[in-house]
């Protein structure tokens, strides 16, 4: 085409853009305006798991979990062992089954989500040296509650057995503070750093939430990228580039990228200024990193199409390490503790270099050098996407739409 100005729009409306980079972006405002899908995968959906996850860990972990006990002895140990798991911060105990089997279908259905149960005979098997056995019972498949519950059972196990330990010596006449060293031979003093108050949203909300972010940047870019394929709108774009598919793909995607940068400073400023995470270095720092991080998602979400230019496929791809993200890039396992072949699938991922730089800014208060080697990792996603434009112009010059 060699007019100058484009004409965009459906039956009803047209409007007559100019060939211009301006012009492809007030294109792509358009399309951003006029689809649905978009403003929910944008804006809603971001802003949904925002505040969900904010919510969720506003007091720093969830407390007071549903749980079961299932006292069989009857007696006034196992009622004081029922009244201290009892007024553990982490338990709720909603419910008192009565047996082995009515605890489990509890726990199937999702009523609990773990149980305690004392034996018969507890308190004179435990008196008479027998060593009678307490079980308890978690349901992992909720891994933060079903973890919760397991450190809760077992510290009440250890004090309980403990208590009853100390009594015996009391009633042998031995002295308790001479004995307690050997109950407790080393003692901890444990001292968070960066994380002193040991806060799980300190380190969940601002791992998790860029990830969130990370994931829906790579699928709109994505789906929009392959939209222009699909409807074999590929090539009025390149027109109005002049056939230059890196204008077409800035002019496409910057008006993405303001709106993800004004996402990621509203997720900045409302965990530390909101929520009042620690900020213990520069804040432009941690500005540049979300610049930076929402550029490379996207660059990164580019090069996936135009090493596989089809809709259905960049979507699948940037679906699914957008999902492992949240264990390839060590939020859920340490990197450290990783097989070094998979150690390093997790600097792949750019919400990887986001969280290193928040550690060392954020949590440790260090300066900018400190965290240079990760603002090069950013720049690294532009290059890696410049060398799939050629594949990108032929597939927008020759759009083929594979369903």
């Amino acid at each position: 085409m060699t007019s100058g100005r484009m004409e965009y729009g459906s039956r009803d409306r047209v409007w007559t853009i100019p060939s211009t980079v301006w012009g492809i972006m007030v294109r792509s405002c358009i399309q951003i305006a006029r689809r649905p899908l978009t403003w929910v995968g944008m804006f809603l959906l971001p802003l949904a798991m925002f505040l969900f996850v904010g919510s969720m860990l506003d007091k720093g972990l969830p407390t007071r979990v549903p749980a079961g006990i299932v006292d069989k002895d009857g007696t006034n140990m196992s009622r004081s062992i029922t009244q201290t798991l009892g007024g553990m911060q982490m338990v709720d105990l909603v419910e008192s089954p009565n047996s082995y089997s009515e605890a489990r279908s509890m726990l199937q259905q999702g009523t609990i989500y773990g149980f305690f149960m004392i034996p018969e005979n507890f308190q004179s098997d435990l008196l008479a040296g027998r060593k009678p056995v307490v079980t308890f019972y978690t349901n992992m498949a909720y891994y933060v509650p079903g973890t919760l519950l397991f450190k809760t059972f077992k510290a009440t196990a250890i004090y309980a057995k403990a208590g009853v330990a100390m009594e015996v010596v009391q009633n042998v006449g031995a002295d308790p503070a001479n004995f307690s060293s050997y109950l407790m031979p080393v003692n901890i003093q444990s001292r968070g750093i960066g994380n002193p108050s040991l806060n799980y949203g300190i380190y969940l909300g601002n791992s998790f939430i860029p990830a969130i972010l990370q994931l829906m940047i790579m699928l709109c870019t994505a789906f929009s990228l392959g939209q222009e394929v699909k409807y074999h709108t590929s090539r009025r774009l390149m027109a109005m580039a002049h056939g230059s598919v890196t204008k077409a793909l800035f002019g496409k995607l910057f008006p993405q990228t303001v709106i993800w940068w004004t996402m990621a400073f509203f997720m900045t400023a409302w965990l530390f200024r909101y929520n009042h995470y620690p900020m213990n270095g520069e804040w432009w720092i941690m500005a540049l990193s979300e610049l930076l991080y929402v550029v490379a998602a996207q660059c990164f979400a580019v090069t996936v199409f135009g090493l596989l230019p089809n809709l259905r496929l960049s979507l699948s791809v940037c679906a699914l390490t957008g999902i492992l993200t949240f264990s390839i890039a060590a939020y859920s396992f340490p990197e450290q503790s990783m097989y070094p072949a998979m150690s390093i699938f997790s600097f792949l991922m750019p919400a990887r270099y986001n969280f290193l730089i928040y550690a060392n800014t954020a949590l440790n208060g260090l300066p900018f050098h400190y965290s240079g080697i990760w603002f090069a990792c950013y720049l690294a996603y532009p290059l890696l996407a410049l060398l799939v434009t050629g594949r990108i112009k032929r597939a927008f010059l020759k759009p083929v739409y594979c369903p």
